[in-house]
């Protein structure tokens, strides 16, 4: 199978300053996923960027950079499906599916992209996912002037233990791999995807300072 592992890191982020290239571990935040990505047996391993310093960066760890991704494709509200469709547009290459491999989720491994790959037969995605634990919906509420209330699927018994609550998960960021056919159908789901379930400490996702500075606490006690 033919699988294209692609990489989107826009120079620009509001949260974080050049969140892409920050520093974690000693190491800039990309180089995670590039290394893990190039460990594995993803057929292509491609970054999509508008910067120059992200390109160069990217290319001097053996990444492919082979366009510029266009301005109108970089802003803050860009989608990533048009991020993905541009890519396999201007690539012009026969690929069976698209793993997108977001730098923000940068403790998912070369393991964790293999096993994605290795049970997607039979399906339309395989999206990688971490279990919500005490945040489970059940015990979420809905606010009506100032007042709690309970939605439709709140727990039956108030205070429910967690064990006792159907499990449920949460998508984690960490990988997105879809057939190119459900792509092109503008998902990243398609009629059949299956869960990769991953660990907590495996699930960072770095979007705000908070994420940054427990992603480096996590790596300070050696929890990864």
């Amino acid at each position: 199978m033919r699988i294209l592992g692609l990489i989107p890191a826009r120079g620009g982020s509001k949260s974080i300053p050049r969140k892409n290239l920050v520093d974690l571990g000693g190491l800039p935040l990309i180089q995670w996923t590039i290394q893990a990505a190039l460990g594995s047996n993803l057929t292509r391993v491609v970054v999509s960027t508008d910067d120059d310093e992200i390109s160069d960066f990217s290319r001097s760890l053996g990444a492919e950079v082979p366009f510029k991704r266009p301005a109108e494709l970089s802003s803050d509200i860009t989608l990533s499906i048009d991020v993905v469709l541009h890519a396999l547009d201007v690539i012009e290459e026969e690929f069976d599916a698209v793993m997108m491999l977001q730098p923000t989720s940068p403790f998912r491994t070369s393991t964790d992209i293999e096993n994605a790959m290795k049970i997607i037969d039979g399906a339309s995605s395989v999206i990688s996912v971490v279990p919500v634990e005490g945040t489970h919906p059940a015990r979420m509420k809905f606010i009506e002037d100032g007042v709690l209330i309970d939605p439709p699927f709140a727990e039956t018994i108030e205070n429910m233990p967690r064990q006792e609550l159907r499990p449920m998960f949460i998508r984690n960021g960490a990988i997105y791999l879809t057939r190119v056919s459900e792509l092109r159908n503008r998902t990243f789901k398609g009629v059949l995807s299956r869960a990769l379930v991953m660990p907590k400490e495996r699930s960072i996702n770095i979007d705000t300072d908070f994420d940054l500075a427990l992603a480096r606490v996590a790596l300070s006690n050696g929890m990864l």
